[in-house]
């Protein structure tokens, strides 16, 4: 490496570090903002589009898109460098709300979401990259924090704003908020950034396996999106979207191994840290995307809350995570062992799950809600981490590609937990093939016995993947934390 990659980012201020990471947060919680935001305004789209039944592919087409382009924004981003690459997503994005906001009909807005999808992907896995760039190891958790504020601000936020907005507005606002969102983002990070240093490693785009990974994944995304809702698991269609990724897996795994520079360096792949970090944050937030996306249906169907307060009932599962990670992150700060608030988390939410389990059906609605919030609060804690040791653990030029990494595997995980956890629920519930929501809410006369029952098992299945989290977390070195932004590669 050159001199410049061996220079640290710690010549920067607090003030500049404040700065950059105000520009961060904002393009993240953009990004983060648009996974929430549209939700609550799809009955009017599809209304006002009049397509109800493309209407899934809002969500699925930008889902989609993000995911797949996830690990290469993180290799552009390694040899381009994180300032310009970021700044692409963020105009991609802008450009991409614009559409949507244009879309006259349900195909133009489908393709709008993809386009959108394309910046977004790049701009969660960007800002961590930066923030590993700029900020030492052991003082990177001290603002892990305010990233996860981010998230709880979307996460609470978008739900409310999308709903005003498609009620008392307009729905194309939800898009057009992206406009000085975006503008803001741009300014407050082209000009600072520009101070962080080259990696000053040449690099090569292995276009090779960028092909076979965006097919992977979009081919096991539409699978598991399709799987039991749109068509049954054994249909023709989803066997072959299923074969389709397994074939080009096997064609990424040979590439990976024999190309000179691959999209995800082998360097990387074959780390013991980012390996047990990455399928222990692939087993944790999985299983906390699908409780927040089902348990809405379970409070509405077998708890008999209206939709106001269902919304409500979720709050505790959404906040926990942040009040989890910002304990953690003050703990780490002062311990050489910081491993350990993750794994006493994981266990506070492995003995939360279990306690649904056994005892969900039965709770007292403050106990429940106290009992999802130590859920989260457990899951929160072993985000600080996991990503401060997945950065600590490789040089600068692997750093996006790193992100990269994490991000892609916890939104296929996701997609998994999702599809797992609408099998078991459509199964005990008894409906027909449909989108999954339609599907859950046709079925509360029926037999919500048998929906309660599904939830039962869906909270077993999420005490099991904890406990493989804890496993892999438990198996992840405790690396000392640098003092210095960079390991030497």
């Amino acid at each position: 490496m050159t001199s410049s990659a061996a220079a640290p980012s710690s010549d920067l201020s607090r003030r500049e570090i404040v700065s950059i990471m105000s520009g961060l947060m904002l393009a993240q919680f953009m990004g983060a903002l648009d996974q929430t935001i549209v939700a609550p305004a799809m009955p009017t789209l599809g209304r006002v589009l009049g397509d109800l039944e493309n209407l899934p592919w809002i969500v699925t087409s930008y889902l989609l898109v993000s995911t797949a382009v996830t690990p290469l924004y993180g290799k552009l981003s390694d040899i381009h460098g994180r300032r310009p690459i970021l700044l692409i997503a963020i105009c991609i994005f802008v450009i991409g709300s614009i559409a949507c906001a244009l879309s006259t009909n349900m195909l133009a807005l489908v393709l709008a979401r993809g386009l959108q999808g394309l910046g977004g992907g790049g701009l969660i896995a960007l800002t961590q990259a930066i923030v590993g760039d700029i900020i030492p190891p052991k003082q990177r958790p001290q603002y892990q924090v305010y990233i996860q504020t981010t998230w709880l601000a979307a996460g609470l936020g978008g739900p409310v704003i999308g709903g005003f907005f498609s009620e008392y507005l307009h729905w194309t606002m939800i898009f057009w908020i992206n406009l000085p969102l975006g503008l803001a983002a741009y300014l407050m990070t082209d000009r600072k950034l520009r101070r962080l240093p080259s990696h000053g490693r040449p690099h090569d785009l292995d276009i090779a396996g960028s092909v076979l990974m965006i097919g992977m994944s979009v081919s096991l995304m539409l699978a598991l999106s399709w799987g039991g809702t749109r068509h049954a698991w054994d249909s023709p269609v989803i066997l072959g979207l299923l074969g389709t990724s397994a074939v080009l897996l096997a064609g990424l795994v040979l590439r990976l191994r024999h190309a000179r520079e691959p999209l995800i360096p082998i360097t990387v792949l074959s780390n013991q840290i980012v390996f047990n970090g990455t399928v222990s944050v692939c087993f944790s937030m999985s299983v906390l995307i699908g409780l927040i996306i089902f348990l809405p249906i379970y409070f509405e169907i077998v708890l008999g809350f209206d939709a106001d307060a269902a919304g409500m009932a979720l709050v505790p599962l959404v906040v926990g995570t942040t009040i989890g990670a910002g304990i953690a992150s003050r703990i780490m700060g002062r311990s050489p062992r910081y491993k350990r608030p993750g794994m006493i988390g994981l266990a506070v939410s492995i003995v939360a799950a279990l306690l649904l389990f056994a005892f969900a059906q039965h709770m007292h609605l403050v106990v429940l809600e106290i009992v999802l919030a130590s859920l989260s609060m457990g899951l929160g804690a072993m985000l600080p981490v996991t990503t401060t040791a997945l950065q600590n653990a490789v040089p600068r030029h692997e750093m996006g590609a790193t992100m990269a990494l994490l991000n892609f595997l916890r939104q296929l995980g996701s997609a998994f937990a999702v599809a797992c956890f609408g099998t078991i629920l459509i199964s005990l519930s008894g409906a027909a093939r449909g989108s999954a929501h339609e599907i859950l809410l046709r079925a509360t006369a029926q037999n919500t016995d048998g929906l309660a029952r599904g939830f039962t098992w869906l909270f077993l299945l999420t005490a099991v993947s904890l406990a493989l989290s804890f496993l892999f977390l438990g198996r992840m070195e405790e690396k000392e934390l640098r003092d210095t932004p960079h390991a030497k590669s």
